[in-house]
């Protein structure tokens, strides 16, 4: 779920360590989702009659594991997950970005393996590891409904970082035409969509919230009519995508 990703460039794909690494293990930015970012993003052109050539757009896709791509004349140009699926945005056990000296402090101060410090980056952070409660977030929804404090500061944390690669994202393309919401809680979570693009009005991009609140899972502009940025909901459709990939392969091969 790589290849919409090839056409990061090198800026965009290399780590600041040293070269080496690259060169005798490819050790760089690969990203994941490339299916879901490359069908929305098309979705997301074709809905305001845009030609994808000439379109820029954020796309978030959200779900228990969760990524954002800067989409640029239908090609990916960054993307928030890098070598694993373990980088960029908070998830549902997943870390995410954060200081790498602290996962070296936390292993000597534990005495922790290598492999129970990739479980607990991988299966006991994100969503989980903040709240306590669940990775699921209606679950933690509903406890930060009922006053618990851990899972009112995970959710905080988890719009808080995703508005942080959205402006981050927007400065990389220049100026967004769009910002997409996908997949399981970008489809169906109103108040996660909306404490996402909260003050992002300064780019553009202006949230109608009762369009926003009255959207699950199905597509839709919550935008506001005259909001400069559109802010959309797109279903992500990854089979689709698939099977027209493997149509043409087959299509190739009979030829």
């Amino acid at each position: 779920d790589t290849a919409f990703h090839s056409s990061l460039p090198e800026e965009a794909f290399m780590f600041p360590i040293p070269y080496v690494f690259y060169e005798k293990y490819k050790i760089r930015r690969y990203g994941f989702h490339g299916t879901s970012h490359y069908y929305v993003s098309k979705r997301a052109a074709e809905i305001l009659g845009r030609d994808i050539n000439n379109f820029s757009v954020i796309t978030c896709h959200l779900g228990n594991g969760a990524s954002i791509t800067a989409v640029k004349n239908g090609k990916s140009i960054e993307t928030s997950l890098g070598f694993s699926t373990i980088a960029g945005l908070m998830m549902g056990t997943r870390c995410g970005d954060f200081d790498p000296a602290v996962i070296l402090n936390i292993m000597e101060k534990e005495d922790l393996t290598i492999e129970q410090a990739v479980s607990l980056l991988t299966k006991h952070s994100g969503l989980l590891g903040v709240s306590g409660v669940s990775s699921d977030m209606r679950e933690v929804q509903n406890a930060a409904k009922n006053g618990n404090k851990r899972a009112q500061l995970a959710l905080k944390m988890f719009s808080y970082i995703i508005k942080k690669y959205i402006g981050s994202y927007s400065a990389v393309l220049g100026g967004a035409d769009a910002i997409v919401f996908t997949a399981g809680i970008g489809e169906n979570v109103p108040n996660i969509r909306e404490w996402s693009v909260e003050n992002l009005e300064y780019m553009g991009a202006e949230l109608d919230k009762e369009k926003n609140n009255s959207c699950i899972g199905r597509e839709m502009i919550v935008s506001k009519d005259e909001s400069k940025v559109k802010i959309i909901v797109v279903p992500t459709n990854e089979e689709l995508v698939i099977a027209e990939d493997v149509v043409k392969v087959i299509e190739e091969i009979d030829e």
